[in-house]
């Protein structure tokens, strides 16, 4: 086991991370901007070093002063967290090339997922199941574009290969918009990033968004931690996430658990990872696999007993799993809710100093936060600032649970999104269970016309 980790991210992962490295005693070196000095995580490490001023790209970007500062302080291994450089492949073999462990995938992994045609033929191979598309990049040929168009049928939607976050997509109805609509995708994928590549799938009208979480080590053994909800969301911005997810039966998730687990054998995948559906009519299609721990990995952790970043960080030594798949045993429900710093309803952002704050307790209540009073949010960068994770028995008790803690939280100083998740946990399509994609987006629509003057 590795003696001292370097933390190569901010907020609450980075506090997350530490946690977990001290209930194993392992000593943690985290970096910082000059705008995170004052941060919990840096105060509570065994070491900090500070790599830049607050812009990301002059520090938590800055692959060489995270390099450095874990030469200076004779750190093993790198821990990326999520967001940054976390699905970074060049990142990881720059850290592995300079003699340290990269806590995650090997390069030529995250390279291959990050890609999503490549990463779609890699699952098309295990029989993961893929929404009905181009077999591959689309071509030059204006006429076989359009050809592959018609045989998928519309509506379609048109995808950058190195894209992600819900950018460099374009849904597209008529055949009479596809080419515009390719040439424009290409376009800014090429100028985002830095890969023109773009592919076509079918549209589906109504989907959710069902992620299956995995584990993964060197040794060829890999598990799933059944699968989570995320289909509330803003922009491709996920607001509530749950575990399981509803109306998802134990054949059906024993079906996709099993097929994911064979595609991490296949692609010899290691650490934790998250395969993404579109989840229609009984149905699941994979869109992409995220090669980091996800920020709603909580709501696994209290279904399953399982502390993911624990496992990530006993594979990267070299560790087999210690679960085996018939040993996991899925119980109760959890709900989390993202608590950012931005208006509730027009999304603003809203940096500035907490002047009060108080998190919520209770029994299943876990709250992941790097705030405190007095702290200043920073304009710079994400702008969550807590995570608020219900566990009960049930559904209706983890709803319930979470309706109080969000009624507990005080937050003072600045603007918060908790009005949005209170008004939420009691509308009636979120109860029900089973909400698309695009339910908050038509429920947040629907109330800004009533809003307008006649």
């Amino acid at each position: 086991m590795f003696q001292k980790i370097l933390i190569a991210n901010r907020g609450e992962i980075a506090l997350r991370i530490q946690r977990a490295c001290r209930e194993l005693d392992i000593k943690t070196v985290v970096v910082h901007s000059e705008a995170d000095r004052d941060a919990k995580y840096v105060k509570l490490a065994d070491e900090s070093v500070c790599i830049g001023p607050p812009a990301a790209s002059s520090s938590y970007l800055n692959v060489p002063a995270i390099i450095s500062a874990a030469e200076v302080t004779d750190a093993e291994a790198i821990h990326p967290g999520y967001g940054f450089l976390a699905e970074n492949a060049d990142f990881a073999e720059r850290i592995e090339k300079s003699g340290f462990v990269f806590i995650g995938p090997r390069p030529e992994t995250i390279r291959l997922m990050g890609d999503k045609v490549n990463a779609k033929q890699a699952m098309q191979k295990a029989n993961v199941p893929c929404v009905p598309g181009s077999d591959g990049a689309l071509p030059e040929e204006p006429e076989e574009i359009l050809n592959i168009a018609r045989r998928i049928g519309y509506p379609v939607i048109v995808k950058a290969a190195g894209g992600g976050g819900g950018r460099g997509m374009r849904v597209i109805h008529t055949e009479a918009a596809l080419m515009n609509a390719v040439s424009l995708t290409r376009t800014e994928a090429e100028s985002s990033f830095g890969n023109a590549m773009v592919y076509i799938e079918k549209f589906l009208e109504n989907p959710r968004h069902i992620e299956v979480q995995v584990l993964a080590d060197e040794h060829k053994n890999a598990v799933y931690l059944g699968e989570r909800d995320c289909s509330m969301q803003r922009r491709h911005q996920k607001i509530i996430e749950e575990a399981p997810a509803p109306e998802i039966t134990p054949r059906q998730r024993a079906r996709i658990g099993e097929r994911c687990v064979e595609a991490c054998r296949r692609i010899g995948y290691r650490s934790a990872g998250t395969f993404e559906f579109l989840y229609e009519k009984g149905e699941f299609y994979f869109i992409e696999m995220n090669t980091r721990v996800q920020v709603e990995h909580p709501v696994t952790e209290m279904i399953s007993g399982i502390d993911i970043v624990q496992e990530q960080i006993r594979v990267a030594a070299g560790e087999k799993l210690r679960q085996r798949q018939r040993e996991i045993e899925l119980r109760g429900h959890a709900i989390e809710c993202r608590i950012n710093a931005e208006d509730p309803f027009d999304f603003t952002p809203s940096p500035g100093r907490i002047t009060a704050y108080h998190p919520p307790g209770g029994p299943g209540i876990r709250v992941d936060s790097h705030v405190y009073q007095g702290y200043t949010v920073p304009p710079y960068y994400d702008s969550m600032i807590c995570k608020i994770i219900a566990f009960g028995d049930t559904r209706d008790q983890a709803i319930r649970r979470m309706r109080i803690a969000l009624s507990e939280t005080v937050v003072e100083g600045i603007k918060t999104n908790i009005a949005l998740h209170r008004e939420l946990l009691s509308d009636t399509g979120f109860l029900r269970g089973g909400a698309n994609i695009h339910y908050l987006e038509q429920k947040l629509l629907n109330a800004k016309k009533q809003e307008e003057p006649r």
